[in-house]
């Protein structure tokens, strides 16, 4: 048996290993066959994606997942350290979650599959880690997805701060969507207001102490633009997820990408007043910090309208807007077109302004 030492030099007693994570729960023992039967298999494999195939259940070295016919496959990977682990409107196993199968979404792929690996420091809360778990279920059972294989890692304390987790996402789609398809005369539309995830972290951040109503906007996009996807998927030229960097980055690489420029109406940017305020007082723009639950879609200019009302039925997308359009100006630039009528360039920013937000 591997040796153990607490956080106290000492061997933890029976009852703190029923209550907190322990360097033998990552051993490959008993103890950890106990925490995959009590805490992992019971939320996770009831769901399969595979006919007579190799799921998660069979606790194998890896798992089998069926696809349709004709579809390709898209595979995607993410890892999340966000602080607070818990914040106002989710926590990082929603965060993780939603993530993943979001950047699956932005493909037009249909999530299939994740894989789920978690990395705990020792000592780690059990109850937090099986609050965590619950999170990113719900978030699978939203999209009838599952989870095919995972991993547990266990880091002595001080090593690591709480958990860590690392998703890969399996879609599928008969048509792949990227972000590099604009065309000149392409409308921008953002699905929901900006900023809310990345200025609600902050705000939950002990160090800050600011009193706000806003929650993180962290949701699974799939059940929201399955629709418009089925219905458009030809004439939406581009999608992404303004994740790290916000909305800058990702119109950024979207017209770098692409040899394009990308006009806003900085007017037309859905951003909720708590949002602006305190990107006023902190001094960190809105247009660069994290969403997680918005999207931006880069549609042909005759259904941009149409696109725009079948967003607004959505409760996800009740603020979603057109908010600008694609010229051939500044090929692989951004312009902001402001209320006064001037305009200027809206860089790439230079690095994350609001660290572990995602």
């Amino acid at each position: 048996m591997p040796h153990l030492v607490s956080i106290r030099g000492r061997a933890p007693t029976v009852n703190e290993m029923d209550h907190r994570i322990s360097m033998l729960h990552g051993a490959g023992g008993e103890l950890m066959g106990d925490l995959l039967d009590r805490l992992i298999l019971p939320r996770f494999s009831a769901v399969t994606t595979t006919r007579g195939g190799v799921g998660l259940s069979a606790l194998d070295d890896g798992a089998t997942v069926d696809v349709p016919a004709g579809e390709r496959v898209v595979v995607t990977t993410d890892s999340h350290v966000v602080k607070p682990i818990f914040f106002p409107g989710g926590d990082i196993g929603r965060l993780a979650a939603a993530g993943t199968i979001n950047d699956l979404v932005m493909m037009g792929a249909r999530p299939i599959g994740l894989t789920l690996a978690a990395i705990i420091e020792e000592g780690f809360p059990i109850a937090h880690l099986e609050r965590i778990l619950d999170s990113f279920a719900r978030v699978l059972e939203t999209v009838g997805a599952a989870v095919v294989c995972g991993d547990t890692k266990v880091m002595p304390a001080g090593d690591l701060d709480g958990i860590a987790l690392n998703t890969t996402g399996v879609g599928a789609t008969s048509h792949v969507i990227g972000d590099a398809g604009l065309h000149i005369g392409d409308a921008v539309i953002v699905t929901g207001t900006i900023g809310d995830h990345g200025m609600a972290l902050l705000a939950a951040r002990e160090e800050f102490h600011l009193a706000t109503p806003l929650q993180s906007d962290v949701a699974p996009l799939w059940p929201f633009l399955a629709p418009v996807i089925e219905r458009y998927a030809t004439q939406i030229h581009g999608m992404k997820d303004p994740t790290r960097g916000g909305l800058a980055a990702a119109l950024n690489e979207m017209a770098r990408k692409s040899a394009t420029c990308i006009v806003v109406d900085d007017a037309a940017i859905p951003m909720r007043s708590e949002v602006v305020a305190l990107s006023d007082v902190l001094g960190i723009s809105p247009l660069t910090v994290a969403n997680e639950g918005k999207a931006i879609l880069v549609v042909a200019g005759e259904v941009a309208e149409d696109v725009v009302r079948m967003l607004t039925s959505h409760k996800l997308g009740t603020d979603a807007r057109r908010i600008g359009r694609v010229t051939e100006e500044y090929p692989g630039r951004v312009l902001l077109e402001t209320e006064v009528g001037g305009r200027r360039f809206l860089d790439m920013p230079l690095g994350d302004p609001v660290p572990r937000i995602c």
